[in-house]
């Protein structure tokens, strides 16, 4: 790995771990640490899909990108720095796809030299959680490449999987799948070349899909979020009860794809119960949206936390706004205006993660500068230098206090309700714990593997 690119990975790993609470990696294992190697890669999120690939593998990553990116000279310099290599795409209207004759050559190049490349096979950024149908130039890539040096090549298909694309501090998942076997397409590629590109086409898509959480789900894919939201929290309470999980070991990814199946599951087996319950969400969601409150508060009047607990978050609350005070005050600014900008920017919404991480790459350390500078203008070095190292601590700080006060705002919202509309707030409070008992029969259901009787 070259000195720049060691330099710039380390970099985009500090600002991973600033943007995301947690990045999970999967099979990281299955990339050869030596060789050529392609890696197919799904598109959900713009240039942080990159960033989070990139940061994850020991090895030097290069990219496949629009030749678009390279008209400005010093972005082009940039990314040839890196070892990017331009596509000329038919979406650019560039006129010039003859020129991915040098696109090719380049890639066949660098496997000669055994680096690893990367490839978004859908051709731009998708917005929608599934994988959209993928093109042929990663089958015309390898099959290329294999036809006149085969058995070296190692095709890896890679699954990103967003919990939130817009949250700060969401959680992501990069999965890295079994490498896909070429063998057979090969033979089928000298004597039927467009045949051969189609079947491979089709067999990394299958391979990518694998690896993406609700890949195949988009008939579905509201009411499994929608399930989600309301009884998740249940379900990582019993394993913690059953099975002594703390939450760290529970798969997030692995739960919402548990549910996900459950719901495919009724929707092919049982269309009219899962129209039920799904009417009955949508009614309760209505609710919520009427009285400006979250069902999170609902929920928490139903749970009715033990006194110590209310207690002992009583306290949290009360020590804790000090120093919440001190880092909302010192951060508010560089955490403000990167959402801002991104919301006015950002043309769709694949675009709005990536124009906030880029602005608070900015923003951070230049209000950061100026405040300590302020410091250090004002009461000198020492007190500088720890009012600098407060920083970052502080805005986590006032961050995780700011999610607790909203949580509370809507309790008090909702205590509100019981209080001056007490018929609406009993009938939210019973909708919201008959949908709850109706997913517990379906999930007994689903899991004794019977149909379950209707509602």
């Amino acid at each position: 790995m070259d000195p720049f690119y060691a330099v710039v990975r380390v970099i985009a790993r500090f600002w991973i771990w600033f943007f995301f609470e947690r990045v999970e990696v999967r099979h990281p294992e299955r990339v050869p640490p030596m060789g050529p190697v392609l890696l197919c890669i799904n598109h959900p999120n713009n240039l942080i899909d990159s960033l989070l690939v990139g940061s994850v593998l020991p090895r030097k990553v290069h990219y496949l990108a629009t030749a678009a990116l390279f008209r400005t000279p010093l972005i082009a310099r940039f990314l040839v720095a890196l070892g990017v290599i331009p596509v000329d795409r038919k979406a650019d209207a560039s006129g010039k796809m003859g020129r991915n004759v040098e696109m090719f050559a380049a890639c066949d190049e660098a496997f000669d030299r055994g680096r690893l490349i990367a490839i978004y096979p859908e051709g731009a950024t998708r917005a929608e959680a599934h994988l959209q149908r993928i093109k042929t130039g990663a089958a015309r890539i390898v099959l290329g490449y294999e036809a006149h040096d085969p058995g070296r090549l190692t095709v890896v298909p890679v699954g990103l999987s967003f919990e939130a694309r817009k949250r700060y501090r969401g959680r992501v998942l990069v999965s890295f799948g079994e490498p896909v076997d070429l063998s057979s397409y090969l033979a089928v590629y000298r004597q039927e070349p467009v045949k051969a590109l189609h079947a491979l086409t089709t067999a990394i898509q299958s391979a990518m899909e694998r690896e993406v959480v609700h890949a195949e789900r988009i008939d579905t894919a509201a009411l499994a979020r929608a399930v989600e939201a309301l009884y998740r929290g249940d379900l990582e309470r019993e394993l913690w009860d059953e099975r002594g999980l703390s939450g760290r070991q529970i798969d997030p990814f692995q739960l919402s794809g548990s549910i996900a199946d459950a719901v495919e599951h009724f929707r092919k087996q049982n269309p009219e119960r899962v129209e039920r319950l799904w009417q009955r969400i949508l009614g309760y969601h209505a609710g919520l949206a009427a009285y400006r409150l979250r069902d999170e508060a609902v929920r928490t009047r139903l749970e009715r936390m033990a006194e110590r607990q209310r207690v002992a978050r009583s306290w949290q609350t009360i020590v804790g706004l000090p120093l919440f005070a001190y880092g909302a005050a010192v951060n508010f600014l560089p955490y403000y205006l990167p959402g801002w900008l991104a919301g006015r920017m950002s043309r769709r919404q694949t675009d709005y993660a990536t124009t906030r991480l880029l602005a608070s790459v900015v923003a951070f350390p230049l209000f950061w500068a100026l405040e300590t500078l302020l410091v250090g203008w004002a009461a000198g070095l020492r007190w500088a230098l720890a009012f600098f190292l407060s920083l970052p601590l502080g805005g986590l700080i006032a961050y995780r206090y700011l999610v607790g006060t909203g949580r509370l705002r809507h309790q008090l919202r909702f205590g509100a309700l019981l209080v001056t509309r007490a018929q609406d707030a009993r009938r939210l409070l019973a909708e919201r714990r008959e949908i709850v008992e109706e997913l517990e029969r379906a999930k007994r259901d689903y899991l004794g593997g019977a149909k379950g009787p209707s509602v």
